[in-house]
C-alpha cells in the first residue's frame, strides 16, 4: 500500500505492507482524511515527529476482530489508551499515561491507503453525514471539548481568536449552543462562512478591546494569541486555549495572574457530540474544503494547505 512519511521537514511517499490487524483493532480503508494545523505543525518538527501523519479520516472497514464493522463506514477517536490504568477507569482515557495518539504519537496515521485502530475507538458515519464531510468530525469534536470543559450559559458573550479551520468550528459550536459569538480574524472572506449560523465577525483590529469578553478563545495558531486572549479577557474570566504551535510561547503571566484568569487547555473531544451537529447541517463544513488531492500528491496537497488563506485541503485514495 501507499504511506504519507515526514521527516525533516519532508513529506515523502512510501511502499509498505498491509498493516496486521491485532486483537481487538480493526484495519480501515481510506476514503478521505483532512490535512490540518497540527499536522502541518508536525511537518515543522512538533512533537519531533517522524512518520505517517493524519488523524482526521473517514474510512471502510475491511477486516476486524468484531467481524459486525466489516462494510460499515467509520471515523475514529485518535487516542488509544490502555483500558486500564486510573484515568482509563474514570474515563479520561484520551488522558492515559500510556496512550499512542492516532498520527501523532507512536501510531501510523491515516495518511495511508489503509490504517488501523481500536474497534472500541470507532463510530459509524451515519449516512445524512457525507464522506466529505465526515472527515471533519473528529475536528467538530474538539470544537465540542469546550462545552464539557466550561459552562456556558445561553447568550454568554464569547470572543474567538482566529479564522482558521478551528476557530470557524469552534465559532459556529459555540453560536449552536447558544452563545453568542464574536469572531476575530483577518480574512473577510473566511469568516464569511459562519456569518450565516449567526456568529457575529469582525477584522482584528491591532487594538484588540481589553477586558471586554467573559470568556475568550485562542484559536489563532500563533505564539501572540494566547498574550492578546488574555488582554481581551474579563476579571475572572476565562480563556480557551486551542492552538497547537511548535516551539515555546511567551507570555506576561501579570494580567492573568492580578485579574485572576483561568487558562483552560482543550484539545480532543468527544466524537458523541460531534456526529449529531454535523448530521443536523448546525456546523456547515462543505464550504470550507479548499482542495482535493489523491494520496500520491500528497507533497504538493501539504504545500497547498500551508498557503495563507487556504482551509481544508483533503486526501484521496490514489486512482
Amino acid at each position: 500500500m501507499l504511506a504519507v512519511h515526514l521527516e525533516s521537514g519532508r513529506v515523502v511517499l512510501r511502499a509498505q505492507a498491509l498493516p496486521r490487524v491485532p486483537r481487538g483493532f480493526a484495519r480501515i480503508r481510506l476514503l478521505a482524511a483532512g490535512i490540518c494545523s497540527t499536522d502541518l505543525e508536525l511537518q515543522r518538527g512538533y512533537y519531533g515527529f517522524s512518520g505517517t501523519p493524519g488523524h482526521e479520516f473517514v474510512g471502510e472497514v475491511t477486516d476486524a476482530s468484531d467481524k459486525t464493522w466489516i462494510g460499515k463506514r467509520v471515523v475514529g477517536e485518535i487516542n488509544l489508551a490502555c483500558g486500564d490504568c486510573d484515568w482509563c477507569r474514570r474515563g479520561l482515557g484520551r488522558h492515559c499515561p500510556t496512550r499512542t495518539v492516532l498520527g501523532i504519537v507512536k501510531h501510523p496515521g491515516a495518511f495511508r491507503e489503509f490504517l488501523t485502530l481500536p474497534v472500541r475507538n470507532l463510530h459509524e458515519v451515519p449516512k445524512t453525514i457525507s464522506t466529505e464531510h465526515a472527515v471533519f468530525i473528529e475536528p467538530v469534536a474538539a470544537a465540542c471539548e469546550i462545552l464539557d470543559q466550561v459552562k456556558i450559559p445561553k447568550g454568554e458573550r464569547v470572543a474567538v481568536l482566529g479564522d482558521g479551520k478551528l476557530g470557524l468550528l469552534v465559532s459556529q459550536v459555540l453560536q449552536a449552543h447558544g452563545a453568542q459569538v464574536h469572531l476575530f480574524g483577518r480574512h473577510r472572506e473566511k469568516m464569511r462562512l459562519v456569518e450565516p449560523t449567526g456568529v457575529t465577525t469582525e477584522i482584528a483590529p491591532k487594538k484588540l478591546p481589553g477586558a471586554a469578553w467573559p470568556l475568550v478563545v485562542d484559536a489563532t495558531g500563533s505564539s501572540a494569541g494566547l498574550q492578546a486572549a488574555v488582554s481581551m479577557c474579563i476579571p475572572r474570566g476565562t480563556v480557551i486555549m486551542k492552538s497547537t504551535v511548535h516551539g515555546l510561547v511567551s507570555i506576561d503571566t501579570a494580567p492573568a495572574i492580578v485579574n485572576e484568569i483561568t487558562l483552560v487547555g482543550s484539545r480532543c473531544g468527544r466524537f458523541e457530540a460531534a456526529i449529531p451537529l454535523l448530521s443536523s447541517g448546525k456546523v456547515n463544513v462543505g464550504s470550507m474544503i479548499s482542495e482535493e488531492f489523491p494520496l500520491d500528491c500528497a507533497p504538493q496537497a501539504f504545500a497547498r494547505a500551508a498557503k495563507k488563506g487556504v482551509l481544508k485541503v483533503l486526501l484521496r485514495p490514489p486512482g
